[in-house]
């Protein structure tokens, strides 16, 4: 497996943190809404052979997000998700060996709401661009290792009010990216399907 990029993973995050803050103080400043939420759920992996003998199978996901409204429809997201899987090497189309292995995720999309600001319920759908880092078995991202690949996400989901400033979210999305490592060509799909809990400002 290659070893990618050096330090751009950790370079990203860090951009991604400086941009987390930025967030919140433009929706204290300006008065405009801001959302932060804590996201459980599944990693599922639509293609697993990755080519040349390797597989990546379903795992879980944990996600950090922040929305900030702008408008009363409109909306922007950024976010980080750490997902779980397993790298698995295969003869004669028998699973051998797998070990665990992560992709790690930053991404933004741009939020559509079907109902207003003020509504106790609203569907979304979301679409945007971000990056997943693909960290083999023996490697971590903290030290710039594994390979990161550009990456779209799409989708949608829901935001429920409960009491107060917290509300519940369900989402599901698609990441797609190049296939990881280059041992075969085409896309790598990814579904989110995931439950969270969000507080608002």
């Amino acid at each position: 497996m290659g070893q990618g990029r050096s330090s751009l993973p950790t370079r990203l995050c860090n951009y991604m943190k400086l941009l987390f803050l930025s967030l919140a103080f433009v929706s204290l400043s300006l008065a405009q809404s801001f959302e932060g939420a804590v996201s459980a759920g599944i990693s599922q992996i639509r293609n697993s052979d990755i080519g040349s003998g390797y597989t990546l199978d379903n795992g879980f996901r944990l996600a950090l997000r922040m929305n900030l409204n702008t408008k009363k429809y409109l909306g922007y997201e950024l976010g980080y998700a750490y997902n779980r899987t397993h790298l698995g090497s295969s003869g004669f189309g028998t699973t051998q060996s797998s070990s665990g292995m992560a992709i790690h995720q930053g991404f933004g999309a741009v939020l559509l709401h079907a109902t207003g600001v003020e509504s106790r319920i609203r569907p979304f759908v979301a679409g945007g661009i971000g990056f997943s880092n693909f960290v083999p078995p023996g490697q971590t991202a903290q030290y710039g290792q594994g390979e990161t690949k550009f990456a779209l996400n799409y989708g949608g989901g829901v935001k429920v009010k409960l009491f107060g400033p917290w509300q519940l979210r369900f989402d599901i999305r698609q990441f797609n990216t190049g296939m990881p490592f280059g041992l075969k060509s085409g896309r790598f799909l990814q579904n989110e399907i995931s439950a969270g809990i969000g507080y608002t400002l």
